[in-house]
């Protein structure tokens, strides 16, 4: 279950103040019975101040990991929290072949008479350059948090910031593989169609000798995006950072730095 720490707490205070209620209670059931039958019999047999007491605590605790990606709570559907942001599954702009990498692994422990290797197997990957996407609700990121704009502010520029750095941390000793986006186009304003442009790779990138395979799938992202704005219309602003200098024709504001995307990005969300 994910709890804010504020929700956590809260807990700890219901379960201090109602302690008495929380031992052994009359119609408890005994060992042995099906655990269907034996969750409703606790239930019925439950505190009911105890029970109202804990309802009240699930109000989201103004946790921004639970604002942005919602929680469900199946017994208590009226605290479900409805998330604020969507991610999709980051694809590769082009074909990608598979590797394998061969490693062998030696037991330093072994008696010294000891020869061979003790494990011995193949690790699968690729270098792809990959698109991917997620959109924020701004107000449905506030009300989660109980109307803190401040709040929701700090936790989305964490959030962007995080989207743009962050990098998977399963097998990075064997590939470090600590590559930064080469460009991130961040759109801000209502519309009526948020704007996704995986179908700008419906048709793999290909790329001839010594032309690059960022800066040609940048081109295609650019090209995908006007055209879903010339479409479906939409007010705001759109900011890039673009580090592989790919022609934007007329397509946002170009950015110099990660601070500065942040800075405008939060600025036009607000404003």
């Amino acid at each position: 279950m994910f709890l804010g720490k504020r929700e956590i707490s809260a807990i700890a205070d219901v379960i201090h103040a109602k302690r008495d209620a929380l031992g052994p209670q009359p119609g408890t059931p005994v060992e042995g019975k099906r655990p269907v039958k034996a969750k409703k019999q606790a239930s019925q047999a439950a505190d009911p101040e105890l029970k109202k007491a804990l309802e009240k605590v699930f109000d989201g605790g103004k946790a921004v990991d639970v604002a942005l990606f919602g929680r469900m709570l199946a017994d208590m559907p009226e605290n479900n929290q409805n998330a604020a942001c969507q991610v999709a599954h980051a694809i590769s702009t082009h074909a990608v072949e598979r590797e394998f990498d061969f490693y062998t692994a030696v037991d330093d422990l072994k008696p010294e008479d000891t020869a061979g290797a003790d494990m011995m197997g193949t690790v699968e990957f690729n270098s792809a350059c990959f698109y991917r996407y997620a959109v924020v609700d701004w107000e449905k990121l506030v009300a989660n948090l109980d109307g803190d704009g401040d709040l929701a502010k700090r936790g989305l520029r964490a959030f962007l910031e995080g989207y743009v750095i962050a990098t998977p941390t399963g097998k990075q000793n064997t590939f470090a593989a600590h590559n930064p986006p080469s460009s991130s186009p961040y759109p801000c304003g209502r519309t009526p169609l948020p704007g996704a442009s995986p179908n700008a790779f419906e048709t793999a990138i290909r790329v001839k000798r010594d032309e690059s395979l960022t800066r040609s799938s940048a081109e295609a992202i650019t090209r995908k995006a006007k055209a879903l704005e010339a479409a479906f219309g939409g007010k705001g602003e759109t900011f890039v950072l673009n580090l592989v200098d790919a022609p934007l024709d007329g397509f946002g504001n170009p950015i110099a730095s990660l601070g500065e995307l942040l800075d405008k990005t939060l600025a036009a969300v607000q404003g």
